[in-house]
């Protein structure tokens, strides 16, 4: 009975990491979306954690290298003036990141942001990764962006985790962060 609870617990824990099948936008359509990067080159991890539980419901990776996209692995979030390609939304300006955050914070969920600074070469890796990793399964989030952040310089320390805190912690220990916490009420 306590393993079929566990096994029961982690697929609800998951969840947060919807199903769908997104599609491959023509490049020229991304190229018009393209949001230069003004600021410094930075990694965002996008953490959503259950307010009752501590238990994580998503995870996404923000990419500020010579352009912003946020890779958002089996997410579901959608808004006017972005395209989603495989997992990567295209269109990703500073209003787009705030209803982003703001769809995920509410009464039962926070969203916490670890805004990592990085080199331009590591942030260029860190786009080019994201753009070629393709579409994500369900409850995939966490396992796709430690995939792709252990093989970035500086982050070799991750290790592959389904977990979205667990992976939030992993990067708290490894580097420097500027964190934030975004809580909102429905």
């Amino acid at each position: 009975m306590k393993r079929l609870f566990l096994a029961l617990a982690a697929v609800a824990v998951l969840a947060g990491c919807t199903a769908r099948n997104p599609e491959t936008a023509p490049p020229a359509e991304l190229a018009a979306l393209k949001v230069p990067n003004t600021g410094p080159t930075t990694l965002t991890l996008y953490t959503v954690i259950n307010r009752n539980t501590g238990a994580g419901g998503h995870t996404a990776l923000g990419v500020n290298a010579d352009e912003r996209v946020l890779f958002d692995p089996a997410g579901s979030f959608e808004a006017q003036g972005v395209v989603r390609s495989g997992d990567v939304l295209y269109g990703f300006t500073p209003p787009v990141e705030n209803a982003f955050s703001s769809q995920h914070a509410r009464s039962a969920y926070l969203v916490n942001k670890l805004e990592i600074p990085v080199s331009p070469q590591v942030a260029q890796m860190a786009l080019q990764k994201v753009k070629s990793y393709g579409a994500v399964g369900a409850a995939h989030c966490a396992q796709s962006t430690s995939s792709i952040l252990q093989t970035l310089p500086g982050f070799e320390g991750v290790e592959r985790t389904y977990y979205p805190v667990q992976l939030e912690n992993q990067i708290k220990r490894l580097v420097t962060a500027k964190e934030t916490t975004i809580i909102e009420n429905d």
